[in-house]
């Protein structure tokens, strides 16, 4: 049974068995952790809605921790506890498998495989479309949105956690259905949304959301707790 806890913005946190993942610590309050468990906190890219230095301040909490970084992040972790890791790269940290994409913004997507399962984190891998930009640079975004994408096409995702951004307009859902629509996820959990909730709503009157929309959790607030039997 997995329990997941939605922080804030793209902040969210596994729990299952005898272990705590935390992807993208930005604000919001850690759910209790008992002392056994092992935790691995990820940091998806730099960008302060995404990383906070406070996160090492746990390592005094908590002695079984272990962080995982973009290499972008050039704050320096708890000695032997940190690693930092690129773009396109696959390392094994105890019993996870962990491989990154390429961001289109800044730093890495994460891809964790353990005890057979499998988490998806985007950070800020998206398909950014602006209206007040180029149609260059809106073409080489969709261009490397696809092409990371296409690295995990068809995969099988238990969960997944990916951007749904209300600031890009009527093309607000593009990557969400883009990544749905080429994984074999079955359930995922909106996040960048800027606390506007509402955009859940919109996503479910939106006809290209009809084949994937009942796997969509709906998330209303921070400190949301979900259990998924998986």
């Amino acid at each position: 049974r997995m329990r997941i806890t939605y922080l804030k913005h793209s902040g969210y946190v596994v729990e299952e068995k005898d272990i705590v993942l935390i992807f993208d610590y930005y604000k919001g309050y850690l759910p209790p952790i008992t002392e056994e468990k092992k935790i691995y906190v990820f940091a998806s890219h730099v960008h302060y809605d995404h990383f906070k230095k406070e996160i090492f301040q746990w390592a005094d909490r908590y002695k079984n921790i272990q962080y995982i970084l973009s290499d972008d992040i050039m704050a320096e972790g708890p000695d032997g506890k940190t690693i930092y890791i690129g773009p396109r790269q696959e390392i094994q940290v105890d019993e996870l498998q962990i491989r990154t994409l390429r961001s289109t913004d800044e730093g890495v997507a994460f891809f964790v495989r353990f005890h057979d399962k499998v988490i998806y984190h985007a950070g800020d891998l998206n398909w950014w479309h602006w209206e007040e930009e180029s149609e260059a640079y809106n073409l080489m975004m969709k261009r490397m949105f696809q092409n990371e994408i296409g690295r995990i096409e068809g995969e099988k995702i238990d969960v997944a956690f990916v951007p749904l951004d209300p600031r890009q307009g009527e093309q607000y859902y593009w990557g969400f259905d883009y990544f749905m629509k080429h994984t074999d996820t079955r359930c995922v959990f909106p996040m960048h949304m800027w606390e506007d909730y509402d955009i859940y709503e919109r996503l479910m009157e939106n006809p290209a959301a009809e084949e994937y929309k009942n796997r969509v959790m709906h998330v209303i607030r921070p400190q949301q707790v979900f259990e998924r039997s998986m």
